[in-house]
């Protein structure tokens, strides 16, 4: 019967399929999240949203890296097993086989290309992220500074990267890493002009940046006004590690910086004045949305 000339090459595939299926199996065999050994919630470092990203971006490669090898060589294996079975040799047949196989080869290398500029942008926001991190670090001291940092703060749409409390201002700052342009003769040009509503790189300019510093400015306002039942001074603060920043065309709303000093420069600005009890209150505030984010960690299916 013709029809098993077209069949019986299936057999050949068993053995791809099964290692796809392991291949498949092992994909979340990694899982780079840590839980508290007292109440089993995540711990959270700097840049954990990027981390848990960057943790996906390598699941996908891994996916991709051993897929591809997998998929490109089905279609010669079932044409092999064709050139056993077939009656008769039918070279455009054959032809098309390898065409597949060619195809899906520069498929699977642009995913690997894909994969492999996506880790390379995450880790370069990591490493921006835990710079900062970092810098806001050394506002923590005992209770005589009663400073407070809080990383990864979940809005109703996003994540705040950092937020600062001081006693005299909350401060949300938000890092965003970009790769400085080279010239002609191979220096860097590191420098950014900052306007009201744009960031003007060398070659480029930027709106986004900005807007979402003050998108989550303003969230964690009214937010903070509501929970302490008056207005509390925020000021956003977006960092851009490694660049030299020119404000002279700045709006005042904003603090654009480059993250070096970072802590001590917040210490020194002064927003407002806030109380012990309004200061409890945001602290308290700010662990719960802390809390609620863990607990969607810990509901939430693994990828």
């Amino acid at each position: 019967m013709a029809w098993l000339e077209y069949l019986l090459p299936l057999i050949f595939l068993f053995p791809l399929a099964a290692t796809g299926v392991i291949v498949v199996a092992l994909r979340n065999l990694h899982d780079a999240r840590v839980r508290s050994p007292f109440d089993a919630h995540p711990l959270r470092e700097p840049g954990q949203a990027l981390r848990d990203r960057l943790d996906r971006a390598f699941a996908g490669l891994f996916l991709d890296g051993a897929l591809g090898p997998i998929i490109t060589m089905t279609p010669l294996v079932y044409g092999m097993g064709r050139m056993l079975f077939a009656n008769q040799q039918n070279w455009l047949e054959w032809a098309l086989y390898g065409l597949m196989s060619t195809l899906l080869m520069l498929l699977f290398c642009f995913l690997l290309i894909r994969d492999f500029q996506r880790i390379r942008r995450l880790k370069l926001g990591l490493a921006c992220e835990l710079a900062v991190g970092q810098e806001l670090e050394a506002m923590i001291r005992p209770e005589a500074h009663p400073y407070y940092v809080f990383h990864d703060v979940p809005t109703d749409t996003t994540t705040i990267d950092h937020v600062a409390v001081t006693p005299h201002g909350v401060f949300v700052v938000e890092t965003r890493a970009r790769t400085p342009a080279c010239a002609a003769d191979g220096s860097e040009i590191n420098r950014v002009a900052v306007e009201r509503d744009r960031l003007r790189f060398p070659g480029w300019n930027e709106h986004i940046p900005l807007q979402k510093t003050r998108q989550a400015t303003r969230w964690l306002s009214h937010w903070l006004e509501e929970r302490a039942g008056q207005a509390v001074p925020v000021m956003g603060v977006l960092a851009l590690p490694g660049w030299e920043i020119d404000t002279q065309a700045a709006d005042g709303d904003l603090l654009v910086v480059s993250g070096e000093a970072l802590a001590r420069q917040l210490v020194q600005t002064r927003l407002g004045e806030i109380d012990a009890p309004t200061h409890d209150v945001i602290i308290a505030a700010l662990l719960e949305r802390a809390a609620l984010l863990e607990l969607t960690h810990l509901q939430a299916p693994s990828v």
